[in-house]
């Protein structure tokens, strides 16, 4: 063991302490509840100093669950996620998890284990660069050589993951330096830097508002909270805006709210691109309107946009970034919301049928009677059933994949809380982030939308909710292939099938196998009375929904998106000539 001298002689009674128990002290100090992780033996003083503290772990079968169960909870509580992971091949398997808070603007601490100081630089066993690895995904990488500065370096990576735009934070524990004996006083808990806007630009907003025709908010990023989201909504109502929700961000607005106007994301509806084009001020709130939503980099122009942009954002660096605002006010989400609450709207402002057409237009979007899909069992029959049987307050966990369009499109989410889905399109997210979900609210109903190649990305964690008794819902909707993939295969290369399709293993008994309630769907009949039985059974279930691999969109069937790839081909063949 090596030993740090402690204080001198005299000083004072000897607070000596591993350097193991100062990092679980410091963990307490600034709020940490729940930690996850996958054991390892670089940090085996950690998890025997953890025993000591009042902070409840779930050990996970995956580092990249872990990871992901760590960024979920973050994303619903706004603190950070924690997560623990051994060196080397657990460090880069938890990667995944870090490009998703990286992208999703989620405040996250991962922490690796790191070879003996006396080892480093010779590639030993399991021995990574931290810095090279994680540099261009984490805002910061940091590793700890001195165990007296355990205090001061995690209070400010506590402080870094939360200020201006969230994001994750790696920090390195060499394992010989977790030993350590030292004598250093704990740091205060770290505090969150909220922003306000100045007050001239609250009267700049007020003017560019009451001489608007047609003006819309665009809601997006992290750092919102409940009160917030209330306060957004008495807002938007006095200004009659239309609140568009950025991608996968609806739990930031409720859809049953006479402002709300959609969802901006992959397949959005083609009549609110059109509103958005049309407008003639957006205000951009908490967002930066990237590559998803703003369909590309088309809606606004870059990097001078038609309309009058007013955009709103936690962190300066963000502000001109892409788009050049008429106003750009640097501050958080609360910050604005609380120094708008007070505005009046103009007497008189004749944008009520804006607001009104937008919201009819959301509401017709959202109807599920038009979609017709082919198949026994129909998605639009299992979303009927969703919306039937469970509270307003579950909480919808997805990952990437065709399948998401059902969730994102036809739940109605109402409450913030609600929603987790990754920003980044991760594959595999959804059900780990249940796992999160259900861990931090137990008494809540969870329910994750998993693809048959999406869910077994990360399908090992259904023994992490066995083993922790968590009766979350997994509808596992399986079309045998990589869905999305396969779509813009036969978009791009008609008819020729190749690397998407997936021979599947019997998932009700994978489900009953690990301790779990399984339940294969056929027909629309099933659907309410097994989501009543999973609800019923107390346990992690998994309901099969076997869908025709045609079923590919809502508003659309492989065989179409063939067709008219093959009809584009031999347009630009006759247009072109023969190749030469």
């Amino acid at each position: 063991m090596n030993v740090t001298p402690s204080s001198p002689s005299g000083s004072g009674p000897s607070t000596e302490r591993t350097a193991s128990a100062v990092l679980a002290s410091q963990l307490a100090i600034h709020g940490v509840k729940h930690i996850f992780c996958v054991p390892g033996e670089s940090y085996l003083a950690v998890l025997d100093a953890l025993l000591d503290v009042p902070i409840e772990v779930t050990v996970c079968r995956q580092e990249s669950g872990a990871a992901m169960m760590a960024e979920a909870q973050a994303k619903l509580t706004g603190t950070p996620g924690i997560c623990f992971v051994t060196r080397g091949p657990g460090a880069t398997n938890a990667a995944a998890g870090i490009h998703v808070a990286s992208q999703d603007s989620t405040p996250m601490i991962l922490f690796v284990g790191q070879v003996a100081r006396d080892m480093r630089g010779r590639e030993s066993f399991q021995e990574l660069d931290y810095p090279a690895v994680f540099g261009s995904m984490a805002k910061w990488v940091v590793e700890i050589d001195d165990a007296r500065r355990i205090p001061e370096l995690l209070s400010r990576a506590f402080h870094v993951a939360t200020s201006g735009r969230p994001g994750p934070v790696v920090v390195a524990l060499p394992e010989d330096m977790l030993t350590d004996v030292v004598d250093v006083p704990d740091a205060l808990a770290y505090q969150v830097t909220e922003t306000y806007p100045a007050p001239e630009h609250i009267e700049q907003l007020q003017t560019l508002l009451a001489n608007a025709q047609r003006p819309l908010a665009i809601l997006g990023g992290s750092r919102w909270s409940a009160e917030d989201v209330e306060r957004i909504q008495g807002f938007a109502q006095a200004f009659q805006l239309p609140v568009v929700c950025s991608f996968r961000r609806q739990m930031l607005f409720p859809q049953s709210h006479p402002c709300y106007a959609g969802e901006l994301g992959f397949g959005a509806n083609p009549r609110l691109l059109d509103r958005i084009r049309q407008s003639d001020l957006i205000l951009l709130i908490g967002g930066r309107l990237s590559e998803a939503p703003s369909q590309g980099y088309s809606l606004l122009d870059v990097p001078n946009p038609r309309q009058k942009l007013v955009h709103v954002h936690t962190d300066p660096d963000e502000l001109g970034r892409v788009y050049r605002a008429h106003l750009a006010i640097n501050a958080t989400p609360r910050g604005f919301c609380a120094s708008v609450a007070a505005l009046q709207a103009t007497p008189g402002r004749a944008t009520g049928e804006w607001v009104r057409d937008a919201a009819a237009d959301a509401i017709r979007w959202r109807d599920l009677s038009p979609i017709q899909v082919p198949g026994e069992l129909k998605m639009p029959d299992v979303m009927r059933a969703l919306q039937k049987e469970l509270p307003r307050d579950t909480i919808i966990c997805n990952g990437a994949g065709n399948f998401c369009t059902w969730g994102q499109r036809f739940w109605p989410f109402e409450a913030f809380g609600t929603q987790l889905a990754p920003t980044s399109g991760s594959m595999g997210y959804g059900f780990p982030a249940g796992v999160g979900a259900k861990r931090l609210y137990p008494d809540k109903t969870v329910v994750v939308l998993a693809g048959d190649g999406d869910f077994l990305m990360t399908g090992q964690e259904f023994a992490t909710a066995v083993q922790y008794e968590l009766p979350l819902i997994v509808l596992l909707i399986d079309n045998g292939m990589y869905g999305t993939i396969r779509a813009h295969q036969e978009r791009g290369y008609p008819g020729r099938v190749s690397a998407t399709t997936l021979r599947n293993p019997d998932f009700v008994a994978y489900a009953r196998a690990f301790g779990g309630y399984g339940e294969r769907l056929t027909t629309a009949d099933d659907c309410g009375p097994a989501l009543r039985r999973a609800l019923a059974s107390g346990l992690p279930s998994l309901l099969h929904c076997v869908i025709d691999p045609e079923a590919i969109t809502p508003s659309s069937t492989l065989t179409q998106l063939r067709t008219q790839a093959l009809e584009r081909l031999e347009q630009a063949a006759r247009k072109n000539g023969p190749p030469r």
